[in-house]
């Protein structure tokens, strides 16, 4: 990895998280990069302007009032000079303003007056990330092309656990190097599905699969990371959110995701089909807990789930379309079955059990599409879901030029 003579402008504002910018300025610099920071008068409040000055190497920014820098319209050189600019702690105030276009303060007018891509890394309460206002101004700073990283769940410092921590220093730092990577997917809009789909019995019970979700979720990852515009489509999974993706949509059923996928396509230019969706449901929900009679065995009527992958196959325009296959035996005779029945660009397949697929850290992948076979060995999934993304993207731009 490397960012030698990259020029990143790192915005801070008012949070806690501050101090880990102390580390980012650090890590970013170890890659070579050129870091100018801009403080908010908050994140003053938090840590000095002297220690990112020793940090960085560079004069520190706090105020659009600097009349020395002013002179020369310092703010016009800064947006200038940035490459890419992050904001990382992005508190609940600097989304709001930033959505909402305000210039009353430095580091707000430098996004403003920048061409450059912004990231936002944000940090907050668990109950402040999830109110509606919050995410209304986050969905208006994704629509306009702003790049979210993340934020992650885990224990805060006000002693919350939820969603809201601001990404550790090393992830927005792998984060910047992706951008400045093979952004193959560029300008493309891209929906992948992850994680297993759930059919209820009854209240308390029903039918699911071993999908962690993470291979599809580093697919996602990797898709952004190649420049694309991601959608993810999620099955109950406790995976956090990975950078870079435009917008997440929770779903349960089979029957939810297939409408979320469907509604998440109609102008999407690839689906990558990697949830593990259930193949049949219960043909009748209970009501109630079912209980036991003594000893007597209890039938349950299974009804097919709706097929996705041949729903977007069968419409008229319909996006470039990559399946799944995870199969515990015959793998090659399944997945050339599934390419050529539903009509596929390309499918991944690959052999669940022995320490592969399902609940396992890496994982392997053989690539079927009418122009031949790809062999992907095993490495990490995200690894893994780096090259798969790349073989999508090349298959792609020479299908649909």
């Amino acid at each position: 990895m490397s960012l030698a003579q990259r020029r990143i402008l790192l915005g801070v504002s008012g949070g806690i998280a501050a101090y880990k910018s102390c580390e980012l300025v650090r890590r970013l610099r170890d890659l070579g990069a050129e870091v100018r920071v801009v403080m908010t008068e908050g994140a003053t409040r938090f840590v000095s302007a002297t220690t990112f000055q020793a940090l960085s190497g560079q004069p520190v920014r706090t105020s659009l009032w600097d009349a020395e820098a002013e002179a020369a319209m310092g703010h016009i050189e800064l947006a200038r000079w940035a490459e890419r600019i992050l904001v990382a702690p992005a508190s609940a105030d600097l989304i709001a303003r930033l959505a909402h276009g305000l210039a009353n303060d430095l580091l707000t007018t430098v996004c403003l007056a920048s061409a450059a891509p912004l990231y936002v890394a944000p940090a907050m309460n668990q109950q402040m990330w999830a109110h509606p206002a919050v995410q209304a101004n986050v969905e208006t700073l994704r629509q306009r092309g702003v790049r979210l990283l993340g934020p992650a769940s885990g224990d805060q410092a006000c002693g919350d656990i939820g969603s809201g921590r601001m990404l550790e220093p090393l992830e927005l730092r792998e984060a910047l190097v992706a951008s400045y990577g093979d952004q193959a997917l560029h300008g493309l809009k891209v929906v992948v599905s992850a994680g297993p789909t759930y059919e209820d019995i009854d209240p308390v019970r029903f039918i699911g699969n071993r999908s962690s979700g993470r291979m599809g979720f580093a697919v996602a990852e990797a898709a952004a990371q190649a420049g694309a515009e991601v959608t993810l489509v999620a099955g109950p999974v406790s995976l956090a959110t990975p950078p870079g993706i435009a917008r997440r949509i929770d779903v349960r059923s089979a029957a939810q995701m297939r409408d979320a996928v469907v509604a998440s396509t109609a102008n999407a230019d690839i689906y990558i089909g990697a949830a593990a969706v259930g193949d049949y449901r219960p043909a009748q929900v209970a009501e109630h807990k079912l209980k036991k009679h003594d000893g007597a065995p209890l039938e349950l009527r299974l009804a097919e789930n709706p097929d996705i992958l041949a729903t977007l196959a069968a419409q008229t325009v319909r996006p470039f379309l990559v399946g799944f296959a995870a199969e515990t035996h015959d793998v090659e005779r399944y997945a050339r079955d599934k390419l050529a029945r539903k009509g596929l660009d390309m499918i991944a397949a690959n052999q669940v059990g022995g320490g592969l697929g399902f609940e396992a850290a890496d994982n392997a992948l053989t690539l079927y599409s009418p122009e031949g076979t790809i062999e992907l060995p095993r490495v990490s999934k995200t690894e893994l879901a780096r090259q798969l993304v790349a073989r999508v993207a090349e298959r792609y731009r020479a299908v649909r030029p």
